[in-house]
């Protein structure tokens, strides 16, 4: 994988972010980047898998980035298996052990390690997918008529 692009537009975070949702489609997971699952909650990227899994991917450009990150642990609540993305030069023995690792560019990803999965009570998964839905309907709504 190759390093970040200097004359890409978007925050390093958000290359980041790209790149994995590029490499989870190739998994048939849809994803929606910058997902509020609750009001004062935004993950870098949610994802929805074929079975219905949901995945939160936290993407971190640089030590600075992971160590002022207070509020990662909140996003538990939120999925089935949580991650890390992160680019290939990142001091990877920061990340806690207990959870998923994807190196990442602004092209794809890898995925590292598989984070352990918690599964999400039945209820707020159902919440949490029609959220995932309404968000995804009204970002795509937004492209073709932006005056929504």
């Amino acid at each position: 994988m190759t390093g970040l692009s200097p004359s890409d537009p978007l925050f390093p975070g958000q290359l980041l972010a790209r790149g994995v949702c590029r490499h989870l489609s190739g998994h048939d997971f849809a994803t929606v980047e910058e997902f509020t699952p609750e009001r004062g909650k935004r993950v870098d990227v949610m994802a929805l898998g074929p079975k219905g899994e949901i995945w939160v991917i936290e993407c971190k450009s640089s030590r600075v980035d992971f160590t002022s990150d207070r509020k990662w642990g909140g996003y538990l609540e939120w999925c089935d298996r949580y991650f890390w993305a992160v680019d290939v030069d990142f001091p990877t023995e920061l990340l806690p052990d207990d959870t998923g690792l994807i190196i990442a560019d602004a092209y794809n990803a890898e995925l590292i390690r598989m984070g352990p999965e918690e599964k999400l009570p039945p209820a707020r998964r159902k919440a949490l997918t029609l959220r995932f839905a309404r968000q995804a309907a009204r970002r795509l709504q937004g492209l073709r008529d932006p005056r929504v």
